[in-house]
């Protein structure tokens, strides 16, 4: 059994991933979507009230639900297990601490043709650079992301 970290967020490039996760896991493995967030206040990021994070949890726990339910509805059973977690603070790092306990990191790329199609996003990045574990980093799929011919 291996367990399969996917970042998610709501975006079409973390549904992505979650979609490739899900079709190459086995029925044994256990993907584990996690859904990281932040709240930002201006110049002081890092002091916000426990309370406020208390009121904030459910929404992001409801949330992480919501999207994997959402990709998960596209498949058939039998399904790998799948185990939906938010944590506070920044999405690379969580990635990267949990990198040391899972067998792989699956996350979306959000190249944007051209140039810019060959750069990561900077969580995608730091993954790659810092994970204890191998990385997949689902790209774009050129034929659904282009836009359509006149």
């Amino acid at each position: 059994m291996e367990t399969i970290a996917v970042g998610v967020d709501g975006s079409e490039p973390s549904e992505r991933a979650l979609r490739w996760a899900i079709e190459h896991a086995s029925a044994g493995d256990l993907i584990r979507a996690v859904y990281v967030w932040q709240v930002y206040r201006g110049a002081l990021p890092g002091v916000v009230p426990l309370e406020e994070l208390k009121l904030i949890r459910p929404q992001a726990d409801h949330f992480v639900r919501e999207v994997v339910d959402r990709v998960v509805a596209e498949f058939d059973d039998p399904l790998p297990a799948i185990e939906r977690v938010s944590y506070y603070g920044h999405p690379g790092r969580w990635l990267v601490d949990l990198s040391t306990e899972v067998d792989l990191v699956v996350v979306g790329g959000r190249g944007q043709g051209g140039f810019k199609g060959l750069l990561l996003g900077s969580v995608s990045t730091y993954v790659v650079h810092h994970a204890r574990c191998p990385v997949v980093v689902v790209p774009l799929d050129p034929e659904a992301d282009s836009p359509a011919e006149p």
